[in-house]
């Protein structure tokens, strides 16, 4: 199959990038952070997450973020909610989007939202509920997509039929998660091919870590198989606290980067997304900048 001629690109580093930083970050930063990004030509940047404080306390200010927020017109603005309590609450914020969240493994399932694979999808029920009640749209996650922390190798089929249940449930979008990095191309095109013979094509997000540098060849890989939605955080920002050793995600300037050499069309203007990554990284004092961020520098 031909490359996309255009690709969507969901910016998830306001809230996957924020959750794992152990310093804690003003408010005001993270409301001027998404506002610098909302003018980069993004058309989808994940605000926030309406977890339990107790469990992500770097995202406790998220009403105070999703409110205050300048909503650029045309740009999206996901959350992502936990339950019927996180989804009541991003209502009430005025969130016009969620995602939802779960594992293709039972061990990560547990240590991430206490609760079994079978158990996160029922806790969905409700919030699909409110969804369509608010006119909410839905997206989904599915982590360890390619690999588990605690259990290996994870099923191919159980990776397919999960998100064929999530979409089925009324998901319009299904993001599938190499939380760990550990992915291939040959793995990724594998999984993908089996996902878009249940799902539409146009339905299945990417969202790999760079764990193994095998973000962007994976991402590649999927292309081709026309997959034209990818998640992706600026300056590579993110981890996750419950997989030991996992580095951030891929960096949006890199992803960018690839897909101009591609000439596909991302509506994203690249300098200014470069100085948001030198924004953020600079609050976080932290040497997170992208590859092509630092080259263009040069």
């Amino acid at each position: 199959m031909a490359l996309p001629k255009k690709v969507k690109v969901v910016e998830v580093g306001a809230r996957d990038g924020l959750q794992n930083e152990i310093i804690t970050i003003p408010t005001a930063t993270k409301i001027e952070f998404i506002n610098r990004l909302s003018d980069t030509g993004l058309s989808v940047i994940e605000a926030t997450s309406f977890v339990s404080e107790q469990w992500v306390p770097q995202l406790a200010d998220h009403t105070e973020v999703m409110q205050q927020i300048k909503k650029k017109p045309g740009v999206h603005y996901p959350v992502l909610v936990p339950n019927a309590r996180g989804m009541e609450n991003a209502i009430q914020a005025g969130a016009k989007e969620v995602s939802v969240f779960t594992a293709a493994s039972e061990s990560f399932t547990k240590k991430n939202i206490n609760c079994t694979i079978a158990e996160s999808l029922a806790r969905f029920k409700t919030i699909f509920s409110l969804a369509q009640t608010h006119n909410i749209k839905v997206r989904g996650y599915i982590s360890c997509a390619l690999g588990c922390p605690y259990e290996g190798k994870v099923s191919e089929q159980r990776v397919v039929d999960l998100a064929s249940q999530l979409y089925d449930s009324g998901c319009y979008e299904v993001s599938i998660g190499d939380t760990i990095g550990i992915g291939t191309p040959l793995q990724a095109q594998s999984l993908v091919a089996s996902l878009i013979k249940k799902i539409p094509t146009e339905s299945i997000a990417i969202h790999f870590h760079d764990t193994y540098a095998q973000a962007l060849v994976n991402i590649y890989a999927c292309l081709q198989l026309g997959i034209s939605i990818i998640d992706s955080s600026v300056s590579g920002l993110g981890g996750c606290p419950y997989a030991k050793g996992a580095s951030g995600n891929v960096a949006t300037e890199d992803v960018v980067y690839m897909l101009q050499g591609l000439n596909i069309e991302t509506g994203i203007n690249l300098n200014k997304l470069i100085e948001v990554g030198d924004f953020i990284s600079n609050h976080l004092n932290r040497d997170t900048q992208s590859k092509v961020a630092k080259a263009m520098r040069l």
